[in-house]
């Protein structure tokens, strides 16, 4: 008998498949699975319940939602509490303050003021005197008025340096100490020694008094009285009293 021919079987005809079609599939299923879950946080001191909302055509049911423990949550906080010192103030208690006492003291009398001797006033010219007073050696001549100012002015500038051709209280020479001196009292001298030689009157050495001008070749001096001068001496000196050194020196009176 002849075999009956079968009818061919095809496979069932599947749609398309594309990396398109694949990513709407898994975004769907991924929807479908968030919209049933729901995240749960416990922190240390409250409980954090988020969730997700799924499709409008997903349904949650209260089933899928885990329980929370809330006392065991609280333990650490009950445990605090029970170990805590309890603070109770009576009812009744009364507050108070005492003030200190405060007693007022007049101010003492004033202690009576102490006389002070008086000083008597001295004037510029004597204390300057004073402090740079001619030395003594021997019996000092005594000086006219004028003599006696011309020592006390050529004292002040004891100590200021030897200047050659110096006129000023920054430096002398011997004729320009001579001359600055002189001229504080008004007298007008040469400049040079040589010249101031013969601007007086020339008088024995036992009758010369202190301010008179002493004299020798090359150099030139005040007289000071006892056998002393004051000059400006020579370089690297200063203006000092010293002892005569001359042999024979001329005494001028000017003036």
């Amino acid at each position: 008998m002849p075999a009956t021919p079968r009818a061919a079987r095809h496979r069932h005809q599947r749609p398309a498949r594309t990396p398109l079609t694949d990513l709407a599939s898994s975004t769907a299923a991924s929807w479908s699975v968030v919209g049933r879950r729901t995240g749960v946080a416990v922190g240390a001191s409250a409980l954090i319940v988020s969730a997700v909302a799924g499709p409008a055509d997903a349904v949650s049911t209260a089933g899928d939602t885990p329980a929370v423990d809330t006392q065991a949550l609280t333990v650490a906080a009950h445990a605090l509490l029970d170990t805590s010192p309890v603070v109770s103030v009576p009812a009744a208690l009364e507050w108070s303050f005492e003030a200190p006492t405060i007693t007022v003291v007049a101010d003492p009398p004033p202690a009576p003021a102490v006389a002070k001797a008086k000083t008597p006033a001295r004037t510029t010219a004597t204390a300057r005197s004073q402090a740079r007073s001619v030395p003594a050696t021997g019996a000092v001549a005594p000086s006219s008025a004028n003599g006696s100012a011309v020592i006390e002015i050529a004292a002040r500038y004891v100590g200021v340096p030897y200047l050659w051709g110096g006129t000023t209280p920054a430096g002398f020479d011997c004729s320009g100490f001579t001359q600055y001196v002189y001229a504080q009292l008004g007298i007008s001298l040469p400049r040079t020694s040589n010249e101031q030689r013969y601007a007086g009157t020339v008088v024995p050495a036992d009758q010369a008094l202190p301010g008179d001008l002493i004299w020798h070749p090359g150099h030139i001096a005040i007289y000071a009285g006892g056998n002393m001068i004051i000059d400006a001496p020579e370089p690297g000196g200063v203006v000092h009293f010293r002892p005569i050194y001359q042999t024979n020196p001329v005494f001028i009176r000017v003036g």
